[in-house]
C-alpha cells in the first residue's frame, strides 16, 4: 500500500473531522464529557483507522480497519443526529452528506482491497 496520506478518504476524513470538532465544540458545556467527547472520539476514529489498517502486513487487516472506519462513520451519523434532536446544533445536511461520501469511498476502497491478492 501507498502512503495512507495519499488516499482521498483519508484528506476528506481528515477536512471532516475540522468540521465535527467546529460543530462540538459549540454544544453546551455541560457537554464536554457527554456527547462532545463521544462525537470527538467517533470522527477521529475514521482516518485514524484508515492509516493504521494501511500500514498492516496484509489487505485482509487493512479491510478490517476499513470496516472500523465504516463503524465510526456511522456512529457518528447517529450522534449528529441526536445532537440534532437535542437542539445542539440547527442543520447538519452536509455533514450527513459528507459521511455517505465518506462510506461509499470506504465501500469501494473495502471492494478493491478484497480483490487484490496478497
Amino acid at each position: 500500500m501507498s502512503d495512507y496520506k495519499d488516499l482521498n478518504v483519508w484528506k476528506i476524513s481528515i477536512d471532516f473531522v475540522e468540521n465535527i470538532y467546529k460543530i462540538a465544540n459549540n454544544f453546551p458545556k455541560e457537554e464536554v464529557f457527554g456527547l462532545s467527547s463521544q462525537l470527538k472520539k467517533a470522527v477521529i476514529s475514521i482516518p485514524s483507522n484508515i492509516a493504521e489498517g494501511a500500514n498492516r502486513n496484509t489487505n485482509k487487516e487493512f479491510v478490517q480497519f476499513l470496516y472500523i472506519a465504516l463503524g465510526s462513520a456511522s456512529e457518528v451519523e447517529t450522534q449528529l443526529i441526536i445532537a440534532k434532536r437535542l437542539n445542539f446544533v440547527n442543520v447538519i445536511d452536509d455533514e450527513l452528506e459528507n459521511i455517505m461520501k465518506i462510506r461509499k469511498m470506504l465501500n469501494a476502497l473495502i471492494r478493491a482491497m478484497k480483490n487484490l491478492k496478497k
